[in-house]
């Protein structure tokens, strides 16, 4: 009956301590609520677990109080053991609401399985990442994410900083915009940079320019692109009489001419709106109030871009050529004035030859008529003694003289005609052959000796009736205008040059001298009064060489000979 004592005392003790405990536990715990006691809850596989924190432990727990980044603990279950007061104000919710939460209800739908594999590598040593986290307010914040496992008392937690990246964004952003702002400036430096060298450039050119403008003889000038003047050269200032004076001239206007105006303004307007060249031509008034004409000229100065950056011009004084210009304009006017009556004299010359030949043909005839008769009525002896016979000869051959003086009239009329006439391919060596046969009894007559090269002559353009005529008079001249003193000897060639085939008729005749060639080819022009002619037939032959587009040109010796050179357009 005494056992059951000592059991009582020791359950009364027992009860005491359990007691004791539950206060200390009571007096923990209203410690760590009221903040007077730091310390972790960890869950274990017994229960949660408290661990107080003492000593360097509470140096750490200040600095992560303190730091901008959420720091927090989780367990197993991604239940938060504990979290500074950053992670909550970055979350938007209270510190107390986000202690022993389930941290994947701050993990956006969607965002699970990224959470998740953070997670896996985080429980296996290390992780790190980025994903937004849904704020208490709903909101949506990219989050940095860093993991690492820790040890509390042989229990295992899960350490995770969380890191806010909008103002890393928002700073990135500005950063870009400052990036962009300063490629701006930079760029804007270089275009100043490059507008000041221009600039500088642009005033050693001008300098240049003026000290070379300063060196010409004739006026020089300058303009902007818009055709403002900016400079004139000193000859400017001494043709208008302003003594020592250099620079622009704004009223340089007032010298022009009244009736150049418009036109020079005009050709200057359309120049500056398409960068053409300008050139006009006007009178500027000199010093003395004479109106001078120029001839202004200017081009646009580009730089490396193709922008004008000025107009450099000249004015060159013209005023005697455009003087001997209009002389010269006179002079065309009154050449064209000139032929008008030349060609109506040619005119009444052709109508009055023909008329004249016509008129004349009558009585010619009538008066070889009469003579015929009266050779009828006259007896035999009376027509045949030494008075009357020699009359009746003269007669006879002045009505054969005037007959061929007509016909030699009507020829040259039908010449003047033919210029520009119609002409073909003519065989040149046929035509020779041809005129040989023809004087062949002459040539027998006086015993001459004929040489004739044409084996090579090319075809010429001509008319052939007039071609076989050049081809008579020349070689029937060099038979009949032989010496007295040897028989005739002449050679016919020809060869090609430049265009034209080239005829040479040689012979060793009476010649002439050097003073009377220039008039050999004239009308009625004869040197031999011995020798029958009439004194047209070079005539006819210059005309008709000239009028296919030919000339003929003669060297001659008197006494020795003479070489006529005939120049054929050949085909």
């Amino acid at each position: 009956m005494s056992e059951p004592l000592p059991i009582a005392a020791e359950l009364a003790r027992a009860n005491e301590e359990l007691r004791e405990q539950l206060e200390e536990a009571q007096d923990l715990i209203h410690a760590i609520r009221t903040g007077a006691v730091d310390a972790l809850a960890v869950q274990g596989a017994e229960g949660p677990r408290i661990f107080t924190l003492q000593g360097a432990d509470q140096s750490y727990r200040t600095l992560i109080e303190q730091m901008s980044e959420g720091a927090l603990l989780l367990a197993e279950d991604a239940t938060v053991l504990y979290c500074n007061a950053s992670l909550a104000e970055l979350l938007h919710c209270p510190l107390a609401e986000v202690m022993g939460r389930n941290f994947d209800e701050f993990v956006p739908p969607g965002f699970g399985k990224t959470w998740a594999a953070l997670m896996d590598r985080g429980w296996a040593g290390k992780s790190r990442g980025e994903l937004p986290l849904q704020t208490q307010t709903g909101a949506l914040l990219p989050f940095s994410v860093s993991m690492n496992v820790l040890e509390f008392n042989e229990t295992p937690a899960l350490a995770v900083i969380v890191t806010d990246l909008s103002a890393q964004r928002e700073i990135t952003a500005i950063r870009a915009q400052v990036a962009e702002q300063n490629a701006l400036l930079d760029r804007k430096n270089e275009e100043l940079k490059r507008e000041e060298a221009a600039r500088q450039a642009g005033e050693r050119a001008a300098a240049e320019a003026s000290r070379v403008l300063e060196g010409i003889p004739q006026i020089a000038w300058t303009a902007t692109p818009q055709g403002i003047n900016s400079y004139l050269n000193r000859r400017w200032f001494d043709y208008i009489g302003r003594e020592n004076a250099v620079g622009s001239d704004q009223g340089w206007t007032a010298h022009l001419h009244p009736d150049d105006r418009p036109a020079a303004r005009q050709q200057w307007v359309e120049c500056l709106a398409s960068g053409e060249p300008y050139e006009v031509e006007y009178r500027f008034r000199n010093r003395a109030g004479d109106y001078r004409w120029m001839l202004g000229r200017a081009q646009p100065s580009r730089n490396a871009q193709g922008a004008i950056m000025q107009w450099i011009g000249t004015c060159t004084d013209i005023h005697e050529q455009k003087l001997a210009l209009q002389r010269i304009d006179q002079a065309q006017h009154q050449l064209r004035d000139n032929n008008a009556q030349l060609t109506r004299a040619n005119v009444d010359l052709d109508n009055f030859i023909y008329t004249a030949s016509h008129d004349l043909k009558a009585p010619i005839s009538n008066i070889e008529g009469l003579l015929d008769a009266l050779l009828l009525e006259l007896p035999a002896a009376t027509a045949q003694s030494a008075e009357i016979s020699p009359l009746l000869d003269l007669m006879q051959d002045s009505v054969n003289r005037f007959k061929r003086t007509i016909e030699h009239l009507t020829e040259v009329s039908r010449l003047q005609k033919e210029h520009g006439s119609y002409v073909a391919p003519v065989d040149l060596a046929a035509v020779i052959h041809d005129v040989r046969l023809d004087l062949e009894p002459v040539i027998q007559g006086t015993g001459a000796r004929l040489e004739v090269d044409v084996q090579a002559t090319p075809v010429v353009l001509f008319s052939e009736k007039n071609l076989r005529s050049v081809v008579f008079n020349l070689l029937s001249n060099a038979l009949k205008y032989r010496a007295p003193t040897r028989p005739p000897h002449v050679r016919l060639r020809t060869w090609a040059e430049a265009g034209h085939t080239v005829l040479e008729v040689r012979d060793n005749g009476l010649g002439l001298e050097a003073a009377y060639l220039d008039r050999l080819f004239g009308m009625f022009q004869r040197f031999h009064d011995h020798v029958e002619g009439s004194g047209i037939g070079l005539y006819m032959v210059k005309k008709m060489v000239e009028n296919a587009g030919g000339r003929i040109t003669v060297t001659s010796e008197l006494g020795t000979g003479s070489v006529f050179f005939v120049y054929f357009v050949h085909q």
